[in-house]
């Protein structure tokens, strides 16, 4: 018969219990998953043909290939293949860039370059994606140790440095798609202008217009030139009674990080 053991098809003798299967696959597994429901006992549970059984060793991290398996199985072999040879650059770290940078690690985007010379304060906590063990740390740093928790053979270059006109392109040189999550409107225009001089064939996906509460509807994704993207409502800026708020913050960051996969994909074509 055949089952799935961590998402990989195996062959099996009829009448195997999920023991016997958790000690020829992963003898240290101390948790025992059968079809979605953890088991109190293994012994004289027997597996049947289409099985779906999942084996962790708590707080142990799987085998990249395994770990691979894993995902492929999610995305489908082709897109996760796409995805892994891909590099995305991130400028900024805060409600956006952690978040973004978040959901393209657990989609299993090869590389990520992470730029931010900021460091995590409490206010930060309400929108961004750090924890309060975090306080006063380096954002790129803590967001580096949460993207290893999540995935963790994705390739991570963090820089601390505020950008600027000179030194942006060298930073983000050789990325496949460049998300701007800066904070200042002088900086986010900046950061854009000086790499899309150097690379202007590469996609840049800005942000502007997320502040509030507003109806998620208003949130959109509008094409400003061949290869150039601008995420949100395009008006709702900070201002008293209208701050910068989880849910929207995330509703804009997982809108940059799936137009980046669909560009990484080939499914968002530039412009002629």
């Amino acid at each position: 018969m055949k089952i799935t053991v961590n998402e990989k098809t195996v062959t099996l003798q009829a009448g195997i219990t999920a023991e016997a299967a958790r000690a020829r696959f992963r003898p240290g597994a101390d948790l025992v998953i059968l079809n979605g429901v953890p088991l109190r006992s293994a012994r004289d549970q027997m597996l049947s043909e289409g099985d779906r059984l999942v084996l962790i060793t708590r707080g142990a991290t799987p085998p990249a290939r395994e770990f691979e398996t894993m995902l492929a199985a999610r995305h489908g072999a082709g897109v996760y293949a796409k995805l892994k040879k891909c590099a995305v650059g991130i400028a900024g770290a805060g409600g956006i860039g952690s978040h973004a940078a978040m959901s393209l690690a657990r989609m299993g985007v090869g590389k990520l370059v992470l730029a931010d010379y900021d460091v995590v304060e409490p206010s930060n906590l309400n929108r961004q994606s750090y924890c309060v063990s975090q306080l006063g740390m380096p954002k790129v740093s803590a967001l580096a140790h949460n993207i290893e928790q999540a995935n963790p053979y994705v390739k991570v270059k963090t820089v601390r440095r505020r950008l600027d006109s000179g030194n942006t392109a060298r930073i983000f040189a050789g990325v496949d798609v460049f998300i701007e999550a800066l904070d200042l409107p002088e900086e986010k225009t900046r950061a854009v202008v000086a790499f899309a001089k150097v690379y202007p064939s590469v996609p840049v996906i800005m942000v502007s217009g997320i502040a509030g509460c507003g109806p998620a509807g208003e949130m959109k994704t509008t094409r400003a030139g061949k290869n150039l993207y601008i995420v949100g409502d395009l008006e709702s800026g900070v201002c008293p009674g209208a701050g910068l708020m989880a849910a929207r913050v995330l509703i804009a960051a997982g809108m940059q990080a799936n137009l980046a996969a669909r560009l990484l994909l080939g499914l968002e074509k530039p412009l002629a």
